[in-house]
């Protein structure tokens, strides 16, 4: 039985057509990522290896935090796989884990997205092993990606997000395999300080190269913050034809400090005076304001598939779908401040505590 279904599906997928391209073509897409981070700040994962354990442990947390994001506005329900590939579980001991913790991210996050009508993506990601002088380890890559990608195929993914590459090379090898296994794809390439991959190319070259190598939807995601992104999708926008995706990290990067890994907190409140990343970041994070204004200028330089990365609450996903006037259900709790006790203007608030507003 288990191989007549897994027969069914591909077939049914290889007759689909492209639900990401059909979508896009509509209107812009926001894809909620960050799952790390969060799940982290929940107290569900440990910082520094950042293995998503909490797949395994708790399942209902990860099945809880998709429909949050779903319900603060995300059309994407992105299987929580990031750091799930062999070399992270190796790294902990659990590699015989591998596939079950694959399989059961992909269907919580399926269920979540049937549920709720939105789209079903599987997820892989830099590998920390690619070395583009390294035969080898592209090989390794290619092997770690292809079971991943199989696993998203056989659960029935709607498109597979390939992110956080710091090299072109990587990245075309994991646009390989999902074109192999036949389901549309998001490629994004993460920018560090020197605002070049890894093997030497502009952002813009190595999309425009992912984008001649048949991607669906290219850009960035992760590393930089709304300000330090922006001028880079820009000049990806002038150069590449297609869809392009922006998902920045929700934390205040400047061009002094262009990534969170850069950042330093002037106050010191902590005992770390070298980086704030990851666990004291606190001070940096982005407004639902701020996102909502990144939201705005990205999609007004043609920025069609957008997200936030690592430090993303449900709070910043509402505010982009607010941004692109989109209406979700969190749209019913937007803020209505003529209600406040003191800052409102309802007829029938007492007059004592307006009075008293410039001593709050």
């Amino acid at each position: 039985m288990r191989y007549i279904l897994f027969f069914s599906l591909l077939i049914f997928q290889s007759t689909m057509t492209n639900v990401l391209r059909e979508r896009l073509a509509k209107g812009p897409l926001v894809c909620a990522e960050g799952y790390l981070f969060e799940m982290e700040r929940r107290g569900y994962l440990k910082a520094g290896g950042f293995v998503p354990e909490v797949i395994l442990e708790h399942p209902e947390v990860v099945k809880q935090l998709h429909y949050d994001f779903v319900h603060a506005g995300s059309d994407v329900v992105l299987a929580f796989t990031y750091y799930a590939h062999r070399e992270k579980l190796r790294l902990i001991g659990r590699e015989e884990d591998l596939e079950k913790i694959n399989r059961t991210a992909l269907r919580i996050a399926r269920n979540v997205a049937r549920d709720t009508k939105t789209l079903f993506a599987g997820n892989i990601c830099n590998t920390n092993i690619y070395n583009n002088n390294d035969k080898k380890s592209a090989e390794e890559c290619l092997a770690m990606f292809d079971e991943q990608v199989r696993w998203a195929k056989e659960e029935g993914a709607d498109f597979v997000v390939a992110e956080t590459f710091s090299f072109l090379g990587e990245a075309l090898l994991a646009l390989n395999v999902i074109k192999k296994y036949g389901l549309p794809s998001v490629v994004t390439l993460a920018l560090h300080k020197d605002g070049i991959t890894r093997d030497g190319y502009t952002p813009e070259e190595a999309c425009k190269k992912l984008e001649e190598a048949g991607v669906d939807v290219v850009g960035l995601n992760c590393m930089r913050g709304p300000d330090t992104m922006l001028p880079a999708l820009g000049k990806i926008r002038k150069i590449c034809k297609g869809f392009i995706a922006g998902l920045p990290v929700a934390y205040h990067t400047t061009e002094q400090a262009p990534t969170f890994f850069s950042l330093t907190d002037p106050l010191k409140r902590h005992s770390d005076d070298v980086r704030s990343f990851p666990t004291h970041l606190d001070p940096f994070v982005c407004t639902r304001y701020e996102i909502e204004q990144f939201t705005k200028k990205a999609y007004a330089m043609g920025i069609r598939y957008l997200g936030v990365c690592c430090g993303a609450g449900p709070h910043h996903i509402r505010a982009m779908a607010n941004a692109l006037n989109k209406k979700v259900a969190a749209s019913k709790y937007n803020e209505d401040m003529s209600q406040h006790y003191a800052l409102g203007n309802k007829e029938s608030l007492l007059k004592e505590n307006k009075i008293f507003v410039d001593r709050l």
